[in-house]
């Protein structure tokens, strides 16, 4: 992680409490994940070859996940990261709070998501269902556009910085 001026600026705090919680909120991305394409498709519970491989799959390449789980680090970080003069009175460390508001609106996040059909299927093809590395690109730059879409953001590349801009 990059610091550059101030060690205790709260956005360089919450960065850190995303950072250390990414494997465990990877898993539950991908909990989650299993438990919408259910409701949505095999609300029944129905045994076929692909409700086995979803509920089976456990090995799958992560870096595409772990790219979707930035920009949705970066979209809390951008509407919610801001209050630099917060103090806290009942004991908690400024990490501690941040994980847990982090954990509780990804977890928001997350179910409200996986209530769209094009957020499952995208997430789907290129965790789960992992099959090739140009399908897995393709969904990752469906899904990225479908949060941006999602949470009404422009993302504007200006000189290597990427801008966040409500639109």
């Amino acid at each position: 992680m990059i610091q550059k001026l101030f060690p205790l600026d709260k956005n360089y705090i919450l960065r850190q409490a995303q950072t250390a919680m990414e494997d465990r909120m990877l898993d539950l991305m991908v909990f989650e994940l299993k438990r919408s394409y259910t409701s949505l498709y095999n609300p029944l519970m129905l045994m076929d070859n692909t409700f086995n491989q979803i509920l089976d799959a456990y090995d799958f390449p992560k870096d595409r996940l772990k790219i979707i789980y930035h920009q949705l680090c970066g979209v809390y970080r951008y509407k919610f990261g801001s209050n630099q003069l917060e103090l806290l009175f009942d004991g908690r460390t400024h990490l501690d709070k941040f994980q847990e508001d982090w954990s509780g609106q990804l977890t928001a996040w997350i179910r409200e998501l996986g209530q769209h059909e094009q957020y499952v299927k995208t997430i789907l093809r290129m965790t789960v269902l992992f099959d090739t590395e140009s399908r897995a690109e393709w969904s990752e730059n469906q899904c990225k556009a479908f949060i941006n879409q999602y949470f009404d953001l422009k993302i504007i590349k200006r000189k290597g910085e990427l801008k966040l801009k409500t639109a």
